[in-house]
């Protein structure tokens, strides 16, 4: 058993996104995402669901082109699609991909 703090786990920016992730297996892979002020993650196409849980601040996520806003701990999950998101005063998220 393992018990990852999610507010003290270090984290990189989005070019440097592979080391953000602390859990991985056969089934799914789990990382944490921090936005500074302004921040943003550009568009990309998901091939597996995904779940955000936002543990601090609030994110404005695109899903396909539809917008909605995150705030502290609510979740988004989605199956496979093309997602961005942005942040105006920072966030911290878990991101989990599952695979199929």
């Amino acid at each position: 058993m393992k018990i990852y703090d999610l507010m003290s786990l270090e984290a990189k920016g989005y070019e440097e996104r592979q080391v953000n992730v602390f859990y991985q297996n056969d089934a799914f892979k789990t990382r944490v995402i921090v936005l500074e002020a302004g921040g943003s993650i550009p568009a990309c196409h998901m091939d597996t669901h995904v779940l955000f849980y936002v543990v601090h601040g609030t994110v404005k996520i695109s899903c396909n082109g539809e917008k909605t806003m995150l705030e502290e701990n609510q979740v988004f999950i989605t199956e496979p699609a093309t997602l961005s998101m942005e942040s105006a005063s920072g966030a911290r998220l878990m991101g989990i991909q599952i695979k199929a």
